[in-house]
């Protein structure tokens, strides 16, 4: 297949006129290319081509939950974060009982591993929770929260098929700190749901800590004389997450971020529950009631419970905000696909790449979107 007529996102945050040809599932060639014999050719009428969207933390979608995922469920969920410009993500579960979180980890090592028709697919799963701040602990469920157990880990990472790409954690909580080398063996650590202070974070990251969850929420803030968490993100190598729905992180902020870490330590996430893509109504989250009015999902007592919004709109959010459209994008795309450590396969219209695809307007509204090469 080749598309034609079209501005090719290029890594260095360009776009460039020219085509693309995909094989199979992967993209071929780039470049100044015409039809071969035969070959099937899609005009893209001088609209921008990038590499699909990747999700890192994303709970639900279109009324499923990764922590109680069904067959039924996952179907209509994937084709809905295809739909939605999402080509690529990780399941994301919440804090269960341990049973309950046994169950969830057994049925996503059974799902996972197939694509359903028309959707987008799995990388992984992302473990936010239960190994958390009570303190800090957001729409998590107090009373399932445990301290960090490598044991744990690894029996829910073997119950998903060895799936778990991301492990969160809040460094203050004991025996973190000889958790954390460990679990980076295993998988990318991130420091979240934390109400630890400048150094105990820093120590985090020391120990082989690389990531931090939902940036600004949920975690110590900034202070002149007590720079927390956040603080401490600032002053390492970390990667953050971002969640850009106008809810959770001030423009402001959103600004500040990309101007002093730049756009390689920032990943755009959604952080959805499940009625993204629906609309206002009752829902659940984690095993506690949400209730979503416009555009906010909140838990009974007020607490933010994720959100509605998907990688797409967040994208478009920041570049409304002034954040540069070749830094959003690779906020959503390159970003998200190496901190899952599938850069290799995603993120990129570079050949090699699966020929993840979205054809999108100036205002980067997703018109057409292609899994695999195949249109969705």
């Amino acid at each position: 297949m080749l598309f034609v007529n079209a501005l090719l996102f290029c890594d260095d945050g360009v776009f460039r006129a020219g085509g693309l040809r995909t094989e199979g599932e992967k993209i071929a060639e780039t470049g100044l290319l015409s039809p071969l014999p035969g070959e099937e050719v899609i005009d893209c009428g001088g609209k921008k081509l990038l590499p699909g969207f990747v999700d890192i933390h994303t709970h639900g979608r279109c009324g499923g939950d990764f922590s109680g995922l069904t067959g039924e469920d996952y179907g209509r969920m994937a084709r809905s974060y295809a739909a939605a410009g999402i080509t690529s993500l990780l399941a994301t579960t919440m804090t269960l009982p341990l049973q309950e979180l046994e169950q969830a980890y057994g049925a996503l090592g059974e799902l996972l591993g197939q694509r359903p028709q028309g959707g987008s697919r799995v990388l992984g799963v992302n473990m936010e929770g239960p190994f958390l701040s009570e303190a800090k602990r957001g729409a998590h469920d107090r009373r399932y929260l445990l301290p960090p157990d490598m044991a744990l880990l690894v029996r829910l990472n073997n119950l998903c098929g060895g799936r778990i790409k991301l492990c969160d954690l809040a460094p203050e909580l004991p025996g973190a700190m000889a958790f954390i080398p460990q679990a980076a063996g295993l998988c990318r650590v991130s420091v979240a749901h934390t109400n630890g202070d400048y150094d105990t974070v820093m120590a985090a990251f020391a120990a082989g800590a690389s990531h931090v969850t939902h940036f600004f929420n949920a975690l110590s803030p900034l202070g002149h004389r007590a720079p927390g968490a956040v603080g401490a993100a600032f002053d390492s190598t970390a990667c953050v997450e971002l969640i850009c729905d106008g809810v959770h992180v001030h423009p402001a902020l959103l600004r500040m971020v990309f101007r002093l870490l730049g756009w390689e330590r920032v990943c755009l996430i959604s952080d959805s529950m499940s009625a993204a893509g629906l609309g206002d109504g009752s829902y659940t989250l984690g095993g506690q009631a949400v209730t979503v009015a416009g555009g906010k999902a909140l838990l009974a007592d007020g607490t933010i419970a994720g959100s509605v919004t998907d990688v797409a709109a967040a994208v478009r959010f920041c570049v409304n905000c002034g954040i540069p459209q070749g830094d959003a994008i690779r906020s959503a795309t390159t970003v998200p696909a190496r901190q899952a450590g599938a850069s290799h396969l995603v993120g990129s219209l570079a050949p090699g790449h699966l020929a993840d695809l979205l054809i999108v307007r100036d205002d980067l509204v997703v018109e057409k979107v292609f899994v695999g090469g195949q249109a969705v």
